[in-house]
């Protein structure tokens, strides 16, 4: 199987009313869900092999990087000072989309004299993310 091309992933905000495009993301990754796992592992284990339990999941973090515009991302600085999180989107070019709550934990943005300006967001998300895709 080829691989898929990732243009046209949007970084999208509830507004209340539906979704808003918030940022003109360059490029998006995670969350990097993780899960605890402990071991169980006894004197008994079975031919000496580790066991294993797997416990509470973590939902992780996202990093969108963006072309920075100040009129244009106030919204996230609100963000950054609630301490409730926020209905965020992710979606995806073939149409698929993953839906979370999060904080804005980290907003750094980047104005070097012969580039575009960009700004890196790190938003921890909150319970689960819900992760839709599309049926055949």
């Amino acid at each position: 199987m080829a691989g898929i091309d990732g243009y046209g992933v949007a970084l999208e905000r509830s507004n209340g009313d539906g979704w808003e495009r918030v940022a003109e993301a360059t490029n998006v990754s995670g969350p990097g869900i993780e899960r605890e796992v402990y071991d169980v592992t006894t004197h008994d284990s079975p031919g000496q092999w580790e066991e294993n339990i797997f416990g509470i999941k973590r939902p992780g973090e996202i990093s969108v990087d963006v072309n920075y515009h100040p009129e244009m991302h106030d919204r996230f600085l609100e963000d950054f000072d609630t301490p409730n999180p926020v209905d965020y989107r992710i979606t995806w070019p073939d149409g698929s989309e993953w839906e979370f709550q999060a904080g804005l934990v980290g907003f750094e943005p980047e104005a070097p004299h012969d580039e575009h300006m960009t700004a890196a967001l790190t938003f921890q998300l909150s319970g689960q993310p819900e992760f839709s895709t599309l049926e055949s």
